[in-house]
């Protein structure tokens, strides 16, 4: 277990992309093995899939949890993610801006075209760090993103439906791929719970398609 920051109110750590994020009934989540190595109490403010890796933060006491729920409902917790994704975006950099619907059966997200229920707007903002070929993929674009929102598989989707699939997203169009979603995140920015002391943590992805993009 990877931490980059531990006081009384807040832990800050790597979340590997095994893992689930949250609690489970079973025990067996990221947050349970967190809440075991720290006195019990572990609070989740915001998510990752599972399957993807990254910067987290948690809180450790339910003030500090309720004040990083603030944070993430205010939009002032920024999140940067590094994503590989199949082909080469058309701009170099760009916002992407769709209307999503969350299918909570199927646990998939889809792109829509008309306001309705269940239906929430996304954007995010993002740049092309580095186009190349990366056998077995073929050309592959490591890409920079900054979210405006947090919608499930967001990212994922966004890309998916402009014919962008995540390298080893099946899910979402890479079904062929054979290795861990190309998705990390990067960076996580927030004040203190208590303190109002700005925030800020970095990592960045190892091993598979992220060394063979970024090397």
């Amino acid at each position: 277990m990877k931490i980059l920051h531990e006081d009384k109110d807040i832990i800050v750590c790597i979340k590997p992309s095994d893992a689930l994020s949250e609690t489970t009934p079973e025990g067996n989540g990221f947050a349970d093995a967190l809440a075991k190595e720290n006195g019990g109490y572990i609070g989740v403010v915001h998510r990752l899939d599972r399957g993807v890796g990254g910067v987290m933060v948690y809180a450790k006491t339910p003030a500090a949890a309720a004040a990083l729920s603030r944070c993430v409902q205010q939009r002032t917790l920024r999140k940067e993610y590094l994503a590989v994704v199949h082909g080469v975006p058309v701009e170099v950099c760009g916002t992407l801006t769709d209307l999503l619907f969350h299918d909570r059966r199927r646990n998939k997200t889809f792109v829509v075209d008309r306001v309705r229920n269940g239906v929430k707007e996304a954007v995010l903002d993002y740049v092309v760090e580095k186009t190349a070929p990366v056998e077995p993929f073929g050309n592959v674009s490591l890409v920079r993103i900054s979210l405006r929102t947090g919608r499930t598989h967001q990212i994922r989707v966004q890309f998916a439906s402009r014919g962008l699939p995540l390298v080893g997203d099946g899910k979402y169009g890479a079904s062929g791929d054979r290795c861990p979603i190309a998705l990390f995140s990067t960076r996580l920015a927030f004040s203190h719970p208590v303190t109002g002391k700005p925030m800020e943590f970095c990592a960045l992805p190892e091993g598979g398609v992220w060394d063979a993009v970024m090397g």
